[in-house]
Parts: structure tokens; C-alpha cells; sequence
């Protein structure tokens, strides 16, 4: 009798998976420059994609911690629109010192995260109820702040140390390009080298075995809040920096872009599964794709389209990279290490051919 034998995986179908999503951006990018040879492969084009692209990036950073552990934080939208508020709120109207200002709502962005994850878990409410309510607190706290006005600041201006935050440059490139890198390698780190994400990873994938073998399901969820919260806060000055006008209703632009990274990024690098690298590739891809389509003469409306239905796109592929690798985990533990050895022949001691010894 023959054992059955395992499909070896192919590597190369795993290499696809892995890094399709990083070949399709320069492949965007091959077919935008030879459409746009005059605009398109031009340093000031990607001077403006890794600029214009930094605070998506970011927010979609953002949103990928919290999906890690099997939760979604929709407040993310409305918390980037406070932040950026209260910047320019304590700057201009209470002449604090750019720097503590900074740090202030920073501080308060992980308030917030925390917030939000003591409300999922130990309210035992539904991470999209939870934070889209107090999504909806923090635009209406936005609303009192500013009394449904912009906060613009006087003839003097900001200090040019804040503005330069994001408006200066490094080694040629935007700051806030090195900012993307900084963040994407520090939560890569922690993610993929260290306990803490190795415990955030064991929730989000199966919280009842993280319970059996003794990991706090809740007290790590309310990390990834609070660190999508951190993160958010930082997002909050950079567009304060940015914009440098306080406007209340800008932050519910960022919330879509946000997620459709996060979730498309969890089909790269490490497919089925969120991680920062994927996030920042497939950031990569939507700033290609928008910026080839606007230099194309697109409509307005091509960008809310672009974004739903790659977001529809996102979701479908994550979930079937998330089963693919439930399948080919199941597949090794079920796979016999060895074939049994075959029965040895019966010895005269222990009898004849048919009898039992």
C-alpha cells in the first residue's frame, strides 16, 4: 500500500504572490512613462508622488496595525482631522511652542487609540461600532474647537521650523518620504522580529489559541490602538505642517486611501497576513495609478472610483491570500513525516503464517 503524497508548493507561485503587487508598480510605472514620456518619468513627478503620498501612507500604517490583530479602527479618519485642528489651534490661537504643541497631540492620538481599544474589548463592542462612533465624537469635538470654521493663522504665519516639517527635503528627496521608511521599519521590526508582534499576529489569526496558551488577547489589542492612535497623531502634524490652514472636514479624505493600503498591502511581502511593507508597496501603487491618471486629463470623480473599487479589489484578494495560507499551513502539519515501515515477516518462534504468536 502507498502513503499519498503532498503537492510540493512551487516557489515560484509563492515569489508571485509575494512580490506581484511590487512588479505591478513598476510595470504602472513603465506604461504611464511611455503614455506621458514628457511628464510622467520626470523627477519632479516623483518628487510629488512621494510627497503628495507620505500622510496616505502614513494613515495606511496606521490602519494596518489594528486589522494585525483582527480589528478595524474607523475613527483613524476623524482623528487625523482633530490632530491637524488642535495643532494649529494651540500654534496660532494659544501661542504654544511648536514643538509641545506637536507633542501634545501626539500624546493625545495615543489618549484616543487608547481609548478605543478599552471600548472594543472590555465594552465588548464591534471594533467598526466602536470606533465609528467615537470617530463621530472626535469630528463633533473638531466642530466645537473651531466652531465650524478653519483656523488660519496670522500675517506673521507659522514658525518655518513647524512648515519645514514636511516642506523640506533630504538627500535630494521630501522629508516625508525618510518620515514612511522610518515608521514602515520600526513596526516592520516589531512585527516581524519581536514578541509583540508575534503575539499580535497569534490574535488576530485565531484569538481562542491565544487565550489557551496564555497571551492577554485584550491588553494586545489595546497596543495596536494605541499605536495606530500614536501614529495618527503624528499623521495629524504632518498635515498640520502641510496644509497650514486648519480645516475640520479634511480628515475623512484620508480614511479610505488608509484602509485600501492596508488591505491590499496584506497580499505582499507576506501574503495573507498585514504587514508595513506590503502597506507601503501597495501605497506605492495607488500613488502611481492616481498620479498616471491625473496626468492622463481624468475627471475628479475617477479618484473616489479608483479608490472604492480597488478597495473591493483589496478585500478580495486579502481574503483569498489569507485562506491560501491556511491551506498550506493545514497541508504541513497533516503531511506524514515518513512513510510507516513496512510489517516484519513472522519468525518460527512466534509462529506459523496466519496464527497469531
Amino acid at each position: 500500500m502507498t502513503t499519498p503524497r503532498t503537492r510540493p508548493r512551487r516557489p515560484g507561485g509563492h515569489h508571485i504572490g509575494a512580490y506581484g503587487l511590487l512588479a505591478l508598480t513598476a510595470v504602472l510605472y513603465l506604461v504611464f512613462s511611455l503614455a506621458l514620456p514628457n511628464t510622467f518619468p520626470t523627477l519632479d513627478t516623483l518628487d510629488s508622488i512621494l510627497s503628495n503620498q507620505s500622510i496616505p501612507a502614513v494613515m495606511a500604517l496606521a490602519a494596518m496595525v489594528p486589522i494585525v490583530t483582527g480589528a478595524f479602527d474607523l475613527s483613524i479618519g476623524y482623528g487625523i482631522g482633530l490632530a491637524h485642528v488642535m495643532v494649529l489651534q494651540l500654534i496660532v490661537n494659544e501661542s504654544w511652542p511648536w514643538p509641545l504643541a506637536c507633542l501634545t497631540v501626539i500624546a493625545g492620538g495615543l489618549v484616543v487609540g487608547v481609548l478605543n481599544g478599552v471600548i472594543v474589548e472590555f465594552g465588548r463592542i464591534d471594533s467598526f461600532i466602536a470606533t465609528l462612533g467615537t470617530g463621530s465624537m472626535l469630528y463633533a469635538v473638531t466642530g466645537w474647537i473651531t466652531d465650524g470654521s478653519r483656523v488660519v493663522p496670522g500675517p506673521q504665519g507659522l514658525p518655518p521650523a513647524f512648515t519645514d516639517l514636511y516642506d523640506s527635503s533630504f538627500l535630494g528627496l521630501p522629508v516625508p518620504a525618510f518620515y514612511v521608511l522610518a515608521l514602515a521599519g520600526v513596526l516592520w521590526l516589531v512585527l516581524e522580529r519581536l514578541p509583540l508582534g508575534r503575539y499580535l499576529y497569534v490574535v488576530g489569526s485565531n484569538p481562542r489559541a491565544a487565550d489557551l496558551v496564555g497571551i492577554p488577547t485584550r491588553k494586545y489589542t489595546v497596543y495596536a490602538f494605541a499605536a495606530s492612535g500614536l501614529i495618527v497623531g503624528f499623521a495629524g502634524v504632518l498635515l498640520a505642517s502641510q496644509q497650514q490652514i486648519g480645516n475640520p472636514s479634511v480628515g475623512l479624505d484620508y480614511l479610505l486611501p488608509a484602509f485600501v493600503g492596508a488591505l491590499l498591502g496584506s497580499t505582499a511581502i507576506k501574503p495573507g497576513r498585514p504587514n508595513a511593507l506590503g502597506t507601503v508597496v501597495a501605497v506605492a501603487v495607488l500613488a502611481v495609478g492616481l498620479t498616471g491618471i491625473a496626468q492622463l486629463g481624468a475627471e475628479f470623480w475617477t479618484v473616489p472610483l479608483f479608490h472604492g473599487g480597488t478597495l473591493l479589489i483589496a478585500v478580495g484578494l486579502a481574503g483569498y491570500a489569507a485562506r491560501r495560507r491556511l491551506r498550506g499551513g493545514a497541508a504541513a502539519r497533516d503531511s506524514p513525516a515518513a512513510p510507516p515501515p513496512p510489517p516484519s515477516s513472522p519468525t518460527p518462534e512466534a509462529g506459523t503464517a496466519g496464527t497469531p504468536p
